[in-house]
């Protein structure tokens, strides 16, 4: 038992943010980013683009595609990698200021490198859309730090899987896995608010949010098909949410490592009864994915 505690002690003052600059922290997470971005852009570089042509470096205009969902997943991404090489920093004692800057630009300087690469492949090219996406992402995490101390709103992301996988699976993905990436018509985007950030007087529980979310439904294909939807009867619609989320990060424990796993999974949206708004009308959801 004495050992358990000495080792839980040691794994706690790890995890524990330094409070000034530790060189050796900050170090191991220049190196460890730089190499994972790094085999992340030549795996897809030989595993993605490999299978297509090559091309002059072109650009394309795809906000209209998928009821921009694909653009929710860019803002998601962006927010997230920024949130996460902010901590990280963070957890290295490095200044607040250079966080911001180094920190929570992560997710657009990676996703723009990836840009560029569509930039040069005959499937698709550079989209401004996407950048303005991700420049939205860092923006969210920035402007809280910026004007709070602290991120009130989070960025958090729920799937389900859908009908539509199995008539596209080339398009919306073949299994699970897949289909969390790809098939849009399963994928929800939430700002989620904490209450009791925005209303510290108030007796309010610390982990209690309110989440409103954007979703998609009926997509086969990029834009509409007119004929398609006449072939199968599916109709592309928008769909809106409110419910209520869990802020994990809020919830107290005594295990360092138990909240560092909080936080990791606070991107995911917890299943709570919902309300849909669609064109259709309202629908209640008792939990929705």
């Amino acid at each position: 038992m004495p050992q358990v505690s000495f080792s839980q002690s040691k794994l706690d003052l790890f995890l524990t943010p330094s409070d000034s600059l530790n060189k050796t922290r900050r170090n191991a997470v220049i190196i460890s980013e730089a190499s994972i971005s790094g085999l992340t852009l030549v795996a897809l570089n030989q595993l993605w683009y490999a299978d297509y042509e090559r091309s002059q470096f072109h650009t394309i205009n795809d906000n209209s595609e998928w009821l921009q969902m694909d653009k929710m997943g860019h803002v998601f991404t962006s927010y997230q990698m920024g949130k996460q090489g902010a901590q990280l920093l963070n957890w290295s004692g490095v200044s607040k200021k250079n966080q911001l800057i180094y920190g929570s630009t992560l997710g657009f300087t990676f996703l723009t490198t990836v840009e560029v690469l569509d930039g040069f492949s005959e499937e698709w090219g550079f989209s401004w859309g996407d950048i303005l996406a991700n420049a939205s992402g860092t923006g969210l995490y920035v402007g809280q730090e910026l004007l709070w101390n602290e991120q009130r709103i989070a960025l958090k992301f729920s799937f389900h899987q859908t009908k539509y996988a199995s008539l596209r699976p080339d398009k919306l993905g073949e299994d699970f896995l897949e289909q969390i990436l790809k098939d849009y018509n399963g994928q929800t985007y939430w700002l989620s608010a904490n209450l009791h950030s925005f209303f510290k007087e108030k007796n309010i529980p610390k982990w209690l949010n309110i989440a409103v979310g954007y979703g998609a439904d009926g997509m086969l294909t990029g834009v509409e098909d007119i004929d398609n939807q006449l072939l199968t009867n599916i109709n592309r619609q928008r769909q809106f949410y409110l419910s209520l989320d869990v802020n994990l990060s809020n919830i107290e424990t005594k295990s360092k490592l138990l909240g560092s796993v909080f936080n990791v999974i606070n991107i995911i949206k917890v299943p709570f009864p919902t309300l849909e708004f669609n064109r259709k009308g309202c629908v209640f959801h008792l939990f929705y994915y």
